[in-house]
């Protein structure tokens, strides 16, 4: 590591809260699934912003969608409308096969804007007690970091230090469909669940899960709320990850990819039996649905409506799992999973925890992301190529010795 390089990290570390630990890296440009850092050294981007750069650095349509913006308009605030709101809002909707779209800017505010949503429409529509509404989610989730989310989750290191914690949740095992109807009650308004859980290592339930989870939220009268914002928009190799076992949720939350990597932008999108029920005051946001966030989703859905980079996550993702797939019982690898360009790969401990193997990677020109123990997270920029997916896995095989 060089002294410039070393010199801008101690920085960042003294002057900003040690609430991430980066990898020793420091991004100077990106192109495409290239990132150069500021002594002039290319890293292959195998995370791709947890998804948000579904598209890749750069996009020259998303760049330019958003230059044109920036010399019209940039934020009224929702105080007016702006010329790009109707068209976003009108073409998300329709893009879900949904009718109302209630935008915010982060994963997380949308996670607490269907949360708020799910509890609101309990009361009014539902006619559950004031109260009383109970939000059923899965263990190992991760929905954000806002203190109603961590008062959810069961990462100790989300969750530690932050109570009291927010009432209102019922946590059941990811894939159970009979702890989930254990769990139901009269009270109960919403199951909220990620299709496949990115943090917890890109855990894909079992197969009928997630149809097993629509039958029963329609027959209790519960919303089924979809967390798509790392699953959603491509990854899969399907525009939502739902789409796997052809079940359509009450309500998507959307995220990530939706702002391209260029900009912030979230959303809920529903029916308006749901999203009906929020009246002006109640909710809200100064920068949610703003002109530069609009025009850059709108460039993004028309990107999206092509089909090829469902394509492409499906085709490259098939030939990514293959390959990770050999690795499997030869002393490197325990496990892989996954869907898509995207992939929960367990390290053998005797390899090196995550962090090791991801800083190893890293020394070889390719930046990955570690989680809980000894797993590491792939998952491209969807325009990545295959000559560069297979430089990549290439160099996996030799940090591992596979």
């Amino acid at each position: 590591m060089s002294s410039t390089t070393e010199k801008a990290i101690a920085s960042a570390e003294a002057h900003s809260a040690h609430n991430y630990h980066p990898l020793p890296v420091v991004v100077a440009t990106a192109e495409g699934a290239w990132m150069t850092d500021i002594e002039g050294r290319r890293y292959l981007d195998m995370l791709a912003g947890y998804s948000a750069l579904n598209f890749g650095h750069g996009n020259r349509r998303l760049v330019d969608a958003a230059k044109a913006q920036l010399e019209r308009v940039t934020l009224t605030s929702r105080a007016f409308h702006h010329d790009r709101f109707a068209e976003f809002c009108e073409q998300l909707a329709a893009f879900c096969g949904m009718e109302m779209v209630l935008p915010m800017n982060t994963g997380a505010e949308a996670v607490e804007t269907a949360v708020k949503t799910a509890r609101k429409w309990g009361y009014r529509v539902k006619g559950v007690p004031d109260g009383t509404a109970k939000i059923i989610v899965a263990a190992d989730n991760f929905h954000g970091r806002t203190t109603t989310i961590v008062s959810f989750s069961t990462d100790p290191e989300a969750r530690a230090d932050y109570g009291p914690y927010t009432p209102g949740f019922e946590i059941v095992p990811y894939g159970d469909l009979g702890a989930l109807r254990e769990a139901m009650t009269d009270n109960t308004v919403a199951v909220l669940l990620e299709p496949i859980q990115g943090e917890a290592g890109v855990l894909v339930p079992p197969p009928g899960y997630l149809a097993g989870v629509r039958e029963l939220t329609r027959e209790r009268n519960v919303l089924f709320v979809a967390d798509e914002i790392q699953s959603g928009l491509g990854r899969t190799g399907r525009t939502f990850a739902c789409e796997h076992e052809g079940v359509v949720p009450d309500m998507y939350v959307l995220g990530k990819a939706l702002g391209g990597g260029v900009v912030p932008v979230s959303a809920v999108v529903s029916s308006a039996a749901v999203l009906g029920v929020h009246r002006p005051g109640e909710h809200g946001s100064t920068f949610g649905g703003n002109p530069l966030a609009c025009a850059v989703a709108l460039e993004v859905l028309a990107m999206l409506r092509t089909g090829e980079y469902q394509q492409r996550a499906a085709e490259l993702g098939e030939h990514l799992h293959q390959e990770l797939g050999l690795l499997v019982g030869g002393g490197a690898v325990e496990a892989v999973r996954g869907r898509g360009l995207w992939a929960g790969v367990d390290v053998t401990p005797s390899k090196g925890t995550g962090r090791e193997v991801s800083e190893r990677l890293m020394q070889r020109g390719v930046l990955v992301k570690d989680t809980h123990g000894s797993t590491i997270r792939i998952a491209p920029p969807l325009v990545i190529s295959k000559e560069d997916l297979d430089w990549g896995l290439d160099q996996l095989r030799e940090v591992l010795g596979a």
